[in-house]
């Protein structure tokens, strides 16, 4: 990785082994990016990046220099806002993790393209027995995350259950792509470094 960010918490193997299915050169959308743990190590590989947060003064941070060319830090708050603020912007991916609006989600859906890969985990019903979040209004409900985008999008894996690493919580995740998306090979289980983009 280039040296553009300082120490980062570790990113979500989920997003890093799903990350292989971006295709070159194709924008992506980090959302409710947080401090950049995804947005920054992708953007070092060559990835156009759009991070979007209510609160971007950790991102700016995180970043050991200038901002670089290829990622776009934009400030928003899609909770107090008119709703979704990217207009009809499409991304040929999008990150979501530990964030959950609801009225947003079928723009989420929206702003994919045909061949686009949304890659999304953040805690479900029960996490309220390990630690917080738990308040039900940001806990998704069983098979929400599949419910949510199934129909609009093909699905490449799904979980729903409870994980131990970095510490005991409950979580779904997804990973979804564009219905004109074809030949997916998924990618192998393991924490790995985001890989450089694909032609």
């Amino acid at each position: 990785m280039q040296s553009i960010a300082r120490d980062l918490p570790p990113p979500s193997p989920w997003v890093m082994r799903f990350s292989r299915l971006f295709r070159e050169n194709t924008r992506i959308l980090d959302l409710a990016c947080g401090g950049g743990r995804h947005a920054i190590r992708l953007a070092a590989r060559g990835y156009q990046i759009v991070a979007a947060d209510r609160n971007t003064a950790p991102l700016y941070e995180n970043l050991s220099d200038a901002v670089p060319r290829n990622l776009e830090i934009r400030e928003v708050d899609l909770e107090t806002s008119t709703g979704w603020t990217f207009g009809d912007e499409k991304f040929g991916g999008i990150i979501i993790t530990n964030y959950l609006h609801r009225p947003i989600m079928a723009d989420i859906a929206d702003a994919l393209t045909d061949e686009g890969v949304l890659i999304y985990e953040t805690f479900a019903a029960g996490n309220e027995k390990f630690r917080k979040p738990s308040n039900p209004d940001f806990l998704l409900r069983p098979g929400e995350l599949w419910d949510c985008f199934s129909d609009r999008l093909s699905v490449i894996a799904y979980e729903d259950g409870i994980v131990t690493d970095p510490r005991p919580a409950r979580i779904q995740r997804i990973c979804a792509v564009g219905k004109k998306r074809e030949g997916i090979e998924i990618p192998p289980c393991q924490a790995a470094a985001a890989p450089a983009p694909t032609s």
